[in-house]
């Protein structure tokens, strides 16, 4: 049990800071990324747009990301059997891995204009999918250990 409520206490950190950070992204963000790139333009789904309009979707993407991952690890946590299999194990710590490499590389690359955190990003994207299969399969597995408790 103890465990379970350690995934539910970082989700629930992770999901309080993803709104702190969706905040700042939506309220607070602009005028320091006119300073960092004023001037620039980038190239969005084949437009040319502003840079600062393509950085504020891409904090906002981590910060919606480090949501969905957030609550996947709290739904972890209250489903976790006690002990938790493997694959449980796996996705809480791949949610957690995923979101740190994901959103918070595109926090920092955002902020910095360290292009080369896009790499990182994309670990931590592999790490999310590593996470919501897991959850899956953990799931599934938990549910069939239930499952087979209650028929004998």
């Amino acid at each position: 049990m103890k465990c379970a409520r350690t995934w539910i206490v970082l989700g629930g950190i992770l999901a309080c800071l993803s709104v702190v950070f969706g905040a700042f992204g939506a309220h607070g963000l602009e005028k320091p990324l006119e300073k960092i790139y004023s001037g620039e333009t980038r190239n969005l789904a084949g437009l040319e747009v502003p840079a600062t309009y393509k950085y504020l979707q891409d904090f906002n993407t981590g910060a919606r990301y480090q949501m969905y991952n957030a609550l996947g690890l709290i739904a972890l946590g209250i489903l976790a059997s006690n002990p938790t299999t493997t694959a449980q194990r796996v996705s809480a710590w791949s949610f957690l891995a995923g979101t740190l490499l994901f959103s918070g590389s595109l926090y920092v690359l955002v902020l910095t204009k360290l292009t080369i955190l896009g790499l990182v990003a994309a670990l931590g994207g592999v790490f999310m999918i590593v996470a919501w299969a897991a959850f899956v399969i953990g799931c599934r597995k938990s549910g069939d250990s239930v499952a087979d408790g209650a028929a004998s």
